[in-house]
């Protein structure tokens, strides 16, 4: 890699020359901040051997208010005008139409500012669209909700707010090849972090890919990131002023530092005015989602550091919440303490292979990617093949020193005929009522406060975690409800059916034999 001055200059003599839109800075020439002329000078200045731009993806994040819809603006209209590419296609792309004009408004007002690139300019309100007469490059708004993006030919894409995506398909489309035709493509990304509380949307996967380019972890010379903020486990003092001026490098030009403490007064007193304030303040990827059974923090901090296989010949209760087509077909495995001084579980979840693509579009759930790791089994046709799961049963039991297994009674005999008589009489079922799950449920959250158990790695463990609801009666009673659960809850209703099952085993207490468990 080379560094040429020239490159870097023309982008940035050319975005410095444009003006300000709006509040006081309004008809000020864009005088670029230290952080954006070296991001700049960076991403453009930084040449291959063949003399080309370097970099393709730039990943930028960082909290409100510091200047990154003027940036945005600043980069489209350099490859509408600059660039050289012939008749450049720049997208302007957000979740939905009115974010995705958010940036187009200011490049216009930057052109209307500008009487040479007024001249050039052909701008269509009604469609969101502006032409170089010149060049013959154009600037046009897309969004998710109005997805019909195949056949572009992008030579510039910005992505803004990429966080708030409802799914990944615009990514996709905009990333996968759209760019092929040019010689010099590039994707800039300028967002604040997310609110994702499951950590399964396309912004938390380019976010995390992101730390780990910054990180050192992965090696791609193409992208280049940078992100400003506080990390989701971070433990320091949000109120110090030093660290907002590390997190927000725009404090006291765009942002006062006025406005920054006013914010900070409201979340001392207010844990929703916190959060917002962690969010929008600080760039901390937050979960501001709460379940109605035990919180997702609960969850990841309880994560353990083991595998399978350092559980070999142990013994184990498995939950199963059986399926045919739409729900997940999901097993748990539940081992008491023996080794370690905690019980440890872990999970086994599969999928008909014909329904992924569907499941992936109606759920906005990469279930594609967790088959592609591991974490979820795809087999073969449009329901789920009890086949697969006889299969694996008789391979736990080779694995393991199985006491139950647990399980919803539908479906069940299904599955009881598949298997030899041997296995099949550990069948246990455990109603899905609350009589058959309160004490299941009140014992997994004993054990997940007093951290003495914990799960093995498991992005669809814990996105299903975090879906579940519970129904309550005024006894206290509970169990979890599937209908009103915001999502897939199947491997943690596993979880609490195994648990149902040792609870009959392991405590030898009456009160458990009483609660609608029964042997068949």
């Amino acid at each position: 890699m080379t560094f040429s001055n020239e490159s870097a200059l023309h982008a940035i003599n050319f975005i410095s020359a444009l003006k300000h839109t709006k509040g006081r800075w309004a008809g000020a020439p864009f005088d670029l901040l230290p952080w954006q002329h070296d991001l700049l000078a960076e991403f453009y200045g930084t040449l291959n051997e063949q003399g080309l731009r370097q970099y393709q993806f730039c990943y930028t994040e960082i909290p409100k208010k510091n200047g990154k819809s003027e940036l945005a603006a600043g980069v489209a209209l350099y490859h509408v005008f600059a660039d050289g590419e012939p008749r450049g296609e720049i997208y302007g792309c957000a979740a939905d139409r009115a974010q995705a004009s958010l940036v187009y408004d200011v490049a216009v007002d930057m052109v209307d500012q500008c009487p040479a690139l007024k001249r050039r300019a052909k701008i269509t309100l009604s469609n969101k669209q502006l032409i170089d007469k010149v060049t013959g490059s154009k600037y046009k708004v897309l969004s998710a909700d109005a997805f019909s993006k195949h056949g572009v030919n992008a030579s510039c894409v910005v992505f803004d707010e990429l966080h708030a995506q409802p799914n990944r398909d615009l990514w996709d489309v905009m990333t996968a090849g759209s760019g092929d035709a040019r010689e010099q493509p590039v994707w800039w990304v300028i967002t604040t972090a997310g609110d994702d509380p499951d950590r399964h949307s396309i912004g938390w996967e380019i976010h995390n890919k992101a730390g780990r380019i910054i990180s050192g972890e992965i090696y791609d010379p193409t992208w280049l990131c940078r992100v400003w903020g506080i990390p989701e486990d971070f433990e320091g003092d949000i109120y110090d002023e030093e660290l907002w001026y590390k997190v927000n490098p725009s404090l006291g030009a765009t942002i006062t530092i006025e406005k920054m403490r006013q914010a900070a007064l409201a979340a001392r007193n207010n844990e929703a005015d916190e959060k917002l304030f962690r969010w929008l303040r600080l760039n901390q990827w937050i979960s501001l989602k709460r379940t109605g059974w035990l919180p997702l923090t609960l969850w990841d901090k309880t994560a353990g550091n083991f595998t399978r296989a350092d559980m070999l010949g142990e013994r184990v209760y498995v939950g199963l919440d059986l399926s045919t087509r739409f729900d997940l077909t999901a097993a748990a495995l539940l081992f008491p303490p023996k080794k370690v001084n905690r019980w440890r579980c872990s999970f086994e979840t599969w999928v008909p292979e014909e329904n992924i693509a569907e499941r992936v579009r109606r759920d906005h759930v990469p279930y594609d990617s967790w088959v592609k790791g591991g974490f979820l089994n795809a087999t073969p046709g449009n329901v789920v093949d009890y086949g697969y799961i006889k299969n694996w049963i008789e391979k736990i039991e080779m694995d393991y020193d199985v006491q139950y297994y647990c399980a919803d009674p539908w479906h069940l005999e299904i599955l009881r005929q598949l298997l030899p008589r041997e296995i099949a009489r550990k069948f246990i079922e455990i109603p899905q009522t609350m009589a058959g799950m309160t004490a299941a449920m009140g014992e997994l959250e004993r054990l997940f406060s007093a951290r003495q158990l914990e799960h093995d790695p498991n992005p669809l463990a814990r996105w299903a975690f975090g879906n579940v609801a519970v129904q309550k009666d005024g006894n206290e009673n509970q169990k979890p409800m599937k209908n009103k659960s915001i999502e897939r809850i199947d491997p943690i209703v596993a979880l609490i059916d195994a648990m149902a099952g040792a609870i009959r085993l392991e405590k030898k207490q009456s009160v458990y034999e009483q609660r609608g468990i029964r042997v068949v």
